[in-house]
């Protein structure tokens, strides 16, 4: 018999669905842990005859505010109307006597998810662009859906977005920290006398790039489903961007996590075409561009030190955590070096 994976309670789980999740019987349940996902833990569940995809946060070191299942639970409802794909969701249960912690379950989709760099470069290059225009034109259009239309007008406080998260990634840093980083502080400094003069409003993603979405499997050049909300919230669009041009890389940047560096790949478009690509099919200004990267790799060493941490404490499920630490360094003084050459005053030291 195959084991089950840490993390879900099949024996619980095995009423709870019978009674709230749409084609289960009470017929016994099997999990496997999907690979992939380095925060909230994501399996595949299935009775024999029907699969579904279960949610839930990681074992342990839960931060205050993160791991919202009710958030990404939420979103997902709320976009389910829209021209953004997303999985269909079936229950929430913010009981942690049922499984240990909240978790909701969604859909079991078929397609594919490109992981890393490797299957990256099994694209043709025709494939390569087209996927590469689909991951932007999507994006687009997530941040051009009428949130107040989708019920998420209360999803988030869009007023003072960007100074708000600079204090509660400060926060998450002190909570998170194995080892001190000076440069984490130089950051949140630089960041902080740099605010852009104009801010947008609009659903954001909070964690949007290739491997967080699902392709067709007969057409790398249509996404079926955007994946892992778990940071989603109202605020700022371009904190989407750069986040997704941190990760899109250039050829002067190392690639530092498996999805990192996209723009060195044959046949994927640079970094600045993909920018260029964003800022006309959404109409934004990307003027503070360099803002919006520094902010993206701050955040990002942020949450990579918190992985870091539950690895060292032996609380990931999964591989390729071994390297976590040394990229939270990377990820932080590629961000520094950007801010030291940037066009913005105020990010230069």
């Amino acid at each position: 018999m195959p084991t089950t994976p840490e993390g879900v309670d099949l024996e619980r789980l095995r009423a709870y669905f019978a009674a709230n999740v749409e084609g289960a019987g009470d017929r016994p349940l099997h999990a496997e842990l999907i690979s992939g996902g380095r925060s909230n833990l994501t399996y595949a569940i299935s009775d024999g005859e029907h699969e579904w995809v279960l949610r839930r946060p990681p074992l342990a070191h839960v931060l205050e505010t993160a791991h919202d299942m009710g958030r990404e639970y939420r979103v997902l409802s709320g976009l389910a109307g829209t021209d953004v794909p997303v999985p269909r969701v079936y229950a929430l249960c913010d009981d942690p006597s049922v499984n240990g912690a909240p978790f909701y379950v969604m859909e079991r989709m078929n397609g594919r998810i490109i992981r890393n760099r490797t299957q990256l470069a099994e694209l043709t290059p025709d494939e390569a662009q087209r996927c590469s225009y689909e991951i932007v034109d999507v994006l687009a259009r997530l941040h051009a859906v009428d949130y107040d239309a989708a019920g998420l007008g209360d999803f988030g406080r869009p007023t003072g977005f960007l100074e708000r998260n600079i204090r509660r990634w400060g926060k998450q840093w002190e909570a998170n920290k194995t080892r001190e980083l000076p440069v984490i502080d130089e950051l949140a400094r630089r960041l902080a006398r740099a605010f852009p003069a104009h801010q947008d409003n609009a659903i954001v993603h909070g964690d949007y790039r290739i491997d967080n979405t699902m392709v067709a499997t007969d057409d790398p050049g249509r996404i079926i489903a955007v994946l892992d909300w778990e940071m989603s919230t109202l605020g700022d669009p371009l904190t989407d961007v750069g986040l997704l041009a941190v990760y899109w890389g250039d050829p002067d940047t190392e690639a530092v996590l498996g999805s990192q560096g996209v723009s060195t790949i044959a046949g994927y478009p640079p970094r600045d075409e993909i920018m260029e690509r964003y800022a006309k099919q959404s109409g934004r200004d990307l003027d503070e561009l360099d803002f919006y990267l520094v902010y993206a790799g701050y955040k990002l060493a942020i949450i990579v030190e918190g992985i870091h941490a539950r690895y060292l404490m032996g609380k990931t499920l999964g591989e390729g955590f071994e390297d976590m630490g040394d990229a939270v360094v990377s990820l932080a003084e590629t961000a520094l070096d950007t801010a030291n050459r940037s066009s913005i005053k105020a990010l230069r030291a």
